[in-house]
């Protein structure tokens, strides 16, 4: 089988394309032929090790799956050779074949193509449970996004609208800002590229509270960090909750005065450790949003699709925030 892989850490450009023996499900396993892999933002660190995840190399990167069962392993129960499925197992997509731990595989809807079953779990459990768990959404609530028109970002805005909330959108271009729109979003702002210095910071805050009202925003949602976070903060309301998701603008030294003054909290969000640790919760998350995808309250935006031989122009993509929704590579 044809697998990208990563030899050395580094970027997208040091991906190769290897000819490997297929893969074996093991007891518990299951082994899938992959039909589609969606590309987020770990696939970029992972490859340069600065993820939390550190796989021993080679590897495939492509954390989120869709495809069917080939085979099962020993012990395997409520799976059949040629069930479709999707997972997302941190690593190891960008292959045609994989093995997936049989706990960790959910069902993939007839009516759904393997293309949006592999750009749906991740973005969507990581938004749910950091507007539910961490943020407390409630209706009426403001909820501001950052990077609205990322996958993530795309996610928080429609769990925003479906929970009630009035969102308001953050992006950095107005083709972005109309993908907010169309996912439901309230109002718009679209912020000027960073890195910013104090005036174009206290400029930015300044969009960020004029965009959420006198009141401030009760959750902010940051999937982006740098400069924009503190920009952000600054416009949360009175106990609101500030929600830490990812980095790609780099990591944030917030001053802590401003959480007392708001007497509010900044709260870490890490999908993955939440999931292994309260899989029931994890579970109730999952089938609420599988009934709200049912409902068409909630679809991933692919915007992009690539062979698997150009996975790594993908992550390139994804590295250089130019993605709006998800990108997905294909494998037939």
């Amino acid at each position: 089988m044809r697998t990208l892989r990563s030899h050395e850490a580094g970027g997208p450009e040091t991906l190769r394309l290897d000819d490997v023996d297929d893969p074996v499900a093991g007891p518990g396993e299951l082994l899938v032929r992959v039909k589609a892999t969606a590309i987020n933002y770990p696939d970029v660190l992972i490859i340069q090790d600065l993820y939390q995840m550190k796989p021993p190399r080679p590897f495939a990167p492509g954390g989120e799956i869709a495809g069917v069962v080939e085979a099962l392993g020993e012990g395997v129960k409520g799976w059949a050779v040629g069930d479709r499925l999707m997972a997302v197992p941190g690593f190891g997509g960008l292959a045609e074949k994989m093995v997936v731990p049989a706990r960790i595989a959910l069902p993939l809807p007839e009516n759904r193509s393997f293309r949006d079953g592999a750009a749906m779990m991740l973005t969507y459990a990581t938004s749910i449970h950091a507007l539910c768990d961490r943020g407390e959404l409630k209706a009426g609530d403001t909820l501001l996004v950052l990077g609205a028109a990322g996958g993530v970002g795309l996610a928080a805005v429609e769990l925003g609208r479906a929970k009630g909330a009035r969102v308001i959108a953050a992006v950095s271009s107005p083709e972005k800002a109309r993908a907010a729109r169309d996912a439901g979003a309230d109002g718009c702002v679209i912020y000027p590229r960073g890195p910013f210095d104090q005036d174009g910071k206290k400029a930015l805050s300044t969009q960020f509270k004029d965009a959420v009202g006198a009141d401030g925003a009760d959750v902010i949602y940051d999937p982006v960090g740098g400069d924009y976070a503190e920009a952000a903060l600054r416009a949360i309301a009175w106990e609101g909750r500030y929600l830490v998701v990812g980095f790609p603008a780099g990591i944030p030294k917030l001053p802590l005065n401003l959480t007392l003054l708001k007497s509010c909290n900044v709260c870490g969000v890490f999908w993955g450790a939440f999931a292994a640790r309260d899989p029931k919760a994890n579970a109730a998350h999952v089938a609420q949003l599988f009934q709200l995808w049912e409902e068409g309250r909630i679809n991933p935006k692919v915007t992009g699709t690539y062979p698997l031989e150009r996975g790594g122009d993908a992550i390139a993509a994804m590295a250089a925030r130019k993605a709006i929704g998800k990108l997905v590579v294909t494998m037939d």
